[in-house]
């Protein structure tokens, strides 16, 4: 069938207080477009626009009542005649019992408002969420091949708590905090103006503390976070490769990096808390200054102005919590742009290009027999650089090909393009006569049994992992599945069995034991077209050659793909394909391209040796 290969070769990305401790300098990342990154947040949240009206209505009035305590515990004051020593009693009670309601009402309004902020931020953490990782499932295969895995789990899970944690209450605690400094600054107008210049003493102090503290406490606090990155790597790095850590005797060497690294983190860490500690003190400083300064003069006018105790009173209040919102102010700014910086990131996803959807006159596969075409296929990963040129050739249904080649000469490309992980430049690729492009995703790669050289297992027990193909499956025929890949074996003789639980990240399966439970799930799903890439790649001699008596009974009514490095694994084929310089160099089978001597039989010569010559040319 030599000739049904037809190959042209041609040229060829809140609980906590703002203002205070460690977040307030912690380095900021800056947003892009902060403005867009905001309005496209508030757009979410307005999803929510009732419960969000609710809970500014109520920061709106917890505001106010922070603001009329001071005045009102004032009004207690005057209730006191000093010159002839009486007490208004009964204004008196009626003032204390507002003092104490309006304490009760703000408790009741910030604790209202906390559980109302609590569950819009979770609303948006589980939206969030759920739309990114529907995304992701939407997105191209160049996507996870070009983007570090760790980031975009980093986006889906710091960067998506940064944004609901930081913005739904930071958000609120600044308006309380502008509202508080602005109904503070009305009353105390109303009230004096003598004092409420004292009081407006404390703004410029804590500038400049602010200022002062932020910029040296910022520099300590990016070489902590730096140095924690290197330790995290090097904590990760240690035990990923402990076994070539152990092998090499390089312990030692590994702890001396390792504390040289700690001690820098320590260090900075230290002076980092320092500086950032420096702040609450020096605050109260700023606070107690100021407070004395109202006394004192607060004493002067009443005194010698007639200024009643009551407003002296209320401005001592005022100026104990003037400073604060200031500060929350000046704080909440640096959050609100690192959460915003957060947001793009996560926005970046949500609006990068998915696949190609579905032609709306896209048909499902039936009783597909896996007849594959390549018709005149050009691919590149980057643009500048093709992998493959108007590649074509014909596989009838049950006829297996094996893919040769040096490594990146496009044999994985040609899988990839079959099973439309990718789709061609040009050119056009049919499944028993269909273009792909005609047939529905889902469907397309139900006509694929594939077992790929990394292999993926997932959480869950060993009989999930090979149903994982096809989760109707009885256990009978699961079993069967794993007989077959030649995985009963080690499986039946594991504590428990089918039973026993895996997942991507232990290490309780050998790398071969893991690449058999993938073939016993590809055996279990049946379909048409069979693709191995590499698939015995990590298992012994003696196992491979049984797997591949399985596979040869296995193959006999599919199409199947293989791709291998070890070409005795190949020689069976019914067509060999050699894969290069972007085009099918030579295809036939193992017989004829041997007594050629080209490039096939070059492999097979550097791989085996000419001491086994004798032994092909039989």
């Amino acid at each position: 069938m030599a000739e049904q290969f037809n190959h042209q070769p041609k040229t060829p990305n809140i609980g906590f207080r703002p203002g205070a401790g460690r977040d307030r300098f912690t380095p900021t990342a800056k947003p892009k477009n902060a403005k867009g990154t905001l309005l496209r947040i508030i757009k979410i949240y307005m999803r929510w626009a009732k419960t969000i009206f609710i809970a500014i209505l109520l920061t709106i009035m917890a505001s106010v009542v922070s603001v009329a305590i001071p005045y009102y515990v004032g009004k207690t004051f005057n209730t006191f005649h000093i010159v002839d020593r009486s007490v208004d009693t009964d204004k008196l009670l009626s003032l204390l019992i507002m003092v104490v309601g309006l304490y009760l009402f703000g408790w009741m309004l910030n604790f209202l408002n906390g559980v109302i902020l609590l569950r819009i931020s979770q609303k948006l953490v589980y939206t969030l969420r759920t739309d990114f990782f529907r995304k992701m499932q939407k997105l191209p295969l160049n996507f996870y091949d070009t983007r570090s895995h760790g980031d975009t789990m980093s986006r889906i899970t710091n960067d998506v708590d940064n944004i609901s944690s930081t913005i739904a209450q930071t958000t609120t605690q600044l308006i309380s905090s502008i509202l508080t400094l602005t109904g503070s600054l009305l009353v105390m107008l109303h009230l004096n103006i003598v004092l409420t210049l004292m009081v407006l003493l404390c703004v410029p102090m804590v500038v400049f503390l602010t200022k002062t503290i932020a910029t040296r406490s910022r520099t300590y606090f990016m070489a902590q976070q730096r140095s924690l990155g290197t330790l995290n790597g090097m904590i990760e790095e240690n035990i990923l490769g402990l076994k070539m850590v152990k092998a090499f005797a390089r312990q030692e060497e590994i702890l001396e990096q390792f504390k040289e690294t700690n001690e820098r983190l320590c260090e900075s860490s230290k002076k980092a808390q320092i500086w950032s500690g420096y702040m609450m003190p020096l605050m109260n400083v700023i606070n107690n200054l100021v407070f004395a300064i109202v006394a004192i003069v607060g004493g002067f006018l009443s005194v010698n102005y007639g200024l009643t105790i009551g407003t002296v009173v209320s401005f001592l209040s005022y100026s104990k919590q003037f400073a604060w919102p200031l500060n929350s102010i000046a704080g909440m700014f640096n959050t609100i742009q690192s959460a915003l910086a957060g947001a793009e990131r996560v926005f970046e996803i949500l609006d990068y290009e998915e696949e190609i959807p579905d032609n709306l006159d896209a048909i499902d596969m039936t009783n597909p027999i896996g007849e594959v075409d390549f018709q005149d296929i050009c691919f590149s990963y980057d643009k500048a650089k093709p992998i493959l040129q108007n590649v074509s050739f014909h596989v009838n249904p049950g006829e297996v090909v094996a893919l040769v080649g040096e490594t990146g000469a496009g044999k994985t490309t040609i899988v990839n393009l079959i099973t439309r992980f990718y789709d061609a430049d040009s050119g056009e690729v049919r499944i028993d006569g269909v273009p792909i492009m005609n047939i529905k995703r889902n469907s397309l790669r139900s006509c694929f049994s594939v077992v790929l050289q990394d292999t993926n297992l997932f959480s869950g027990t060993i009989l999930d992992n090979i149903r994982y193909s096809k989760t109707d499956a009885t256990t009978e025929e699961a079993i069967s599945a794993a007989k077959i890949a030649h995985a009963h074996d080690f499986i039946d003789k594991l504590p428990k069995g089918y039973e026993t639980l895996v997942c991507a990240a232990t290490d309780n399966l050998s790398q071969g034991q893991r690449q058999l439970i993938s073939i016993a799930r590809a055996v279990l799903c049946d379909s048409p077209v069979l693709i191995l890439d590499e698939a015995t790649s990590s298992v012994d001699t003696k196992t491979e050659k049984e797997i591949q008596k399985a596979l040869v009974s296995l193959m006999k009514n599919r199409t199947s793909f293989l791709i291998a490095h070890r070409l005795s694994t190949i020689r069976d084929a019914d067509h060999i394909m050699v894969i290069g310089d972007g085009k099918i160099l030579e295809c036939g089978n193992h017989e004829n391209l041997m007594n050629e001597h080209g490039r096939y039989y070059e492999m097979v010569m550097s791989q085996m040796g000419r001491i086994v010559t004798s032994d092909y040319a039989s």
